[in-house]
């Protein structure tokens, strides 16, 4: 598992085998990465990202290396969160991240009664815990964290459908690539 692209491009990060562990391919993060600057390769800089369930932290680290001013990692695994730790400290970031330990729901409420506020959320729970798409997107539907200019995105498996809409989230586009898919999403007004 690599960078891709930016200031750590072709850097290696660790991950740790026999976790419930499914670090988001590289592939795939090179054609989020893709979609999201669209020939704007200065698309990402100033950007603030919330990275839930982040597992080894690789698309957090990756929008860091592509110019974004604040990622926070949201992990409940210490076993995880002690390896995003790792890979941010062998990449020598020093700052423009926070890592919180624990479970997203509580990260959620914790951010927002700091009034922290979003362009990005990613969210990638582990494929067998399906129930926490519906619930994580309705949280983030409810929640002062995103606006409408924020888009939020969910890594999933292609044979599992997250859902259309979560109160005044609508999904605008679903790109699949090999056995997974990223679903993309926006606050709708009214």
């Amino acid at each position: 598992m690599r960078i891709i692209g930016g200031k750590y491009r072709s850097r290696h990060l660790k991950s740790l085998p026999g976790l419930d562990l499914r670090p988001t391919s590289d592939r795939l993060r090179e054609t989020l990465f893709n979609v999201l600057t669209a020939g704007n390769s200065q698309a990402l800089s100033g950007s603030t990202w919330l990275d839930l369930y982040a597992g080894t932290g690789a698309v957090g680290i990756e929008v860091l290396s592509r110019g974004a001013v604040q990622v926070v990692f949201v992990e409940d695994s210490k076993q995880a969160s002690n390896l995003i730790r790792q890979n941010l400290h062998a990449l020598g970031i020093q700052h423009g991240f926070e890592i919180l330990d624990q479970d997203a729901t509580k990260a959620l409420r914790r951010l927002e009664a700091r009034g922290a506020h979003f362009s990005y959320c990613f969210l990638d729970p582990p494929y067998r815990l399906r129930e926490q798409y519906a619930r994580t997107l309705e949280t983030l539907s409810q929640s002062t964290l995103i606006t409408a200019e924020s888009l939020v995105i969910a890594e999933h498996e292609k044979k599992f459908d997250p859902g259309d809409a979560f109160g005044s989230l609508q999904r605008v586009r679903r790109l699949v690539q090999g056995d997974a898919a990223l679903s993309f999403y926006r606050r709708t007004s009214g």
